[in-house]
């Protein structure tokens, strides 16, 4: 199966190199791409700089993907990997029994697939994760708020072979006259989405990082599917 892959960037990127990149990004060292060559646009833009949307093609078969959104896993997963790699603030005792419990209760090893496909953690995203490890908001609302902004999903290139396949096939300029703004755009839809709806919308049953603790939850607990 080949995937068509798209990665934004301020330079056109003909042939991506293992190993470098950020350290710290959400599932760590890799290059991240997406399926939608809007979304590489509005990635591959600065506030008055213009980008690229590279295109790529990636020959899937025999390679091992972890797919965190698929049926085997949870939010919590998602959450254990991005505690890996992500620095979050810990202010209260209850956010860092959180990231521990967390941390080890759905630690997944990521590092074995060559490919890795879940949400990206913009700064938006970001924030509704801390909210859940200080229990402002429920599970049930943090998985409602990963689909605010209609953000979608990345694919992560984490092996040699998948970067050994990957084939450049050419690159689109993105302007940030047009594709800042609308970056910006599904951010602030987000966040206002957020907190006219979910942040206060409490329903009875709600499950909280709290009652996860304390009863010290697993991946197989059907509560958290």
């Amino acid at each position: 199966m080949i995937r068509k892959l798209y990665h934004g960037s301020s330079k056109i990127i003909e042939k991506p190199l293992y190993g470098y990149g950020k350290a710290y990004n959400d599932y760590g060292l890799g290059f991240y791409c997406t399926e939608s060559v809007e979304m590489a646009k509005e990635w591959g833009v600065g506030k008055n700089q213009d980008g690229f949307a590279n295109c790529y093609e990636l020959e899937c078969d025999g390679l091992q993907i972890l797919d965190l959104n698929g049926p085997d896993y949870c939010i919590l997963h998602w959450l254990a990997v991005l505690l890996q790699n992500r620095e979050f603030d810990t202010p209260s005792s209850l956010a860092f029994e959180a990231k521990e419990y967390l941390s080890h209760a759905f630690a997944v090893d990521y590092e074995k697939y060559d490919a890795i496909i879940g949400y990206r953690a913009d700064d938006s995203y970001f924030s509704f994760a801390q909210d859940f490890l200080n229990g402002t908001i429920s599970y049930r609302q943090l998985n409602n708020a990963m689909h605010l902004g209609k953000l979608g999903q990345q694919f992560v290139l984490k092996s040699p072979e998948a970067f050994r396949r990957i084939q450049f096939t050419g690159s689109e300029t993105a302007e940030s006259s047009e594709w800042y703004v609308k970056k910006m755009l599904r951010d602030k839809t987000a966040r206002r989405e957020y907190f006219d709806v979910e942040r206060n919308r409490r329903k009875r049953g709600d499950l909280y990082i709290t009652q996860i603790l304390d009863e010290e939850m697993m991946a197989d607990d059907p509560r958290l599917r």
